[in-house]
């Protein structure tokens, strides 16, 4: 007959930590069954007894005290090197699959699904999924960019962002571009109420009744917005909005306006005016740099919450669902914060410039 197994030796602090791990409801049941087994092991327990309680084999129970008794509690969650299920896949067809996905595309399409991979190089679907989603790919998206060819690109970034960072004082800053065509849309049939089940709906066609155009303007500091809307856009129109600005600004306040590099900004007219009205000080964004003027964030929400689902019989409908979307905001006006600086910014269209001139050369 063999000798009793000796009672495990636990520390109070070990046995605390064990009891404290074997109730617990967050942690893994390989911990979780593993704390118990050393808690009875510590009672003095036969292997084959603890086996039973723990639902475990008498020889995981040896291997489990074997380590516990040369490691402690230090990795008593972890599985050890080579133990555990093995891979179903191996490593050589991971590769396959993740040269496959960067540096290829299946004939006939632009890009790889996780069936067309998967029928590609045998293996499943749900695998291919797994591979991608451990190593951040994902073929089936696509983001926009556009690096600027604007000559004065830097310093027209460090002008812009620097009043966005550092405004200056007795001064006021805004965000001023123009929403052009906004068309009144009318749908062809009623649009159905939303019900449980199922959203609101609308008819996929439409009905024109003309456009207006939106100039607006957006105070950095507060986030209230000066809007006007006219029918056309031109730098008739754009001196008329100018005109507004003047009225809505308080006197004494410096004027920075921050638009973007279209004809209209630069007519000869618009000059003339400028130098009469010495307070207004113009600050042109980079071409192709949109993203540079805060107003079009503004231009976004304005699209989503009040146009793209709207019904417009006519231009002065559309007017005034623009002007009421316009008084809501200014009521609890929020302002959008700038954070990110030149510096890191310069620093990221670098990266594209490289990334963008290897393509080319590959």
């Amino acid at each position: 007959m063999s000798n009793p197994t000796p009672a495990l030796v636990v520390s109070d602090g070990q046995r605390a930590a064990l009891e404290v791990l074997s109730k617990s409801q967050t942690a893994s049941h390989r911990e979780v069954q593993r704390a118990q087994v050393l808690l009875l092991a510590a009672e003095g327990l036969a292997n084959e007894s603890i086996a039973k309680v723990a639902g475990t084999s008498p020889g995981t129970v040896r291997a489990w005290r074997a380590r516990f008794e040369d490691e402690g509690l230090a990795k008593l969650g972890k599985v050890r090197a080579g133990r555990g299920r093995k891979p179903s896949i191996p490593q050589s067809k991971i590769d396959e699959i993740v040269e496959l996905t960067r540096n290829s595309r299946p004939e006939g399409h632009t890009h790889w699904s996780v069936r067309t991979m998967a029928a590609k190089v045998g293996v499943s679907p749900a695998q291919v999924q797994r591979i991608w989603a451990a190593r951040g790919l994902k073929p089936h998206r696509v983001e926009a960019f556009k690096l600027s060819t604007d000559p004065r690109f830097e310093e027209k970034l460090i002008d812009v962002v620097g009043l966005y960072l550092n405004p200056p004082e007795q001064a006021i800053v805004l965000c001023m571009d123009e929403k052009s065509s906004i068309q009144a849309l009318d749908r062809t049939q009623p649009s159905l109420p939303m019900k449980k089940g199922r959203g609101e709906t609308m008819t996929h066609d439409y009905k024109r009744n003309g456009t207006t155009t939106l100039f607006a303007a957006l105070d950095v500091a507060t986030g209230k917005v000066i809007g006007s809307c006219l029918p056309k856009h031109r730098h008739t129109e754009f001196l008329t909005f100018l005109k507004t600005l003047e009225k809505e600004v308080p006197d004494g306040l410096a004027v920075h306006l921050i638009l973007d590099n279209y004809a209209t900004h630069k007519h000869a007219n618009v000059k003339a005016w400028l130098e009469k009205h010495p307070r207004f000080h113009l600050h042109f964004t980079p071409t192709s740099s949109s993203w540079l003027n805060l107003v079009e964030r503004w231009f976004r929400e304005l699209t989503d919450k009040a146009l793209r689902r709207g019904t417009f019989h006519s231009v002065p409908d559309l007017i005034t669902a623009i002007e009421g979307y316009l008084a809501a905001h200014n009521d609890e006006p929020k302002p959008l914060v700038w954070t990110a600086t030149a510096e890191s910014i310069l620093e990221k269209v670098a990266r594209g410039r490289v990334a963008l001139q290897t393509v080319k050369q590959n």
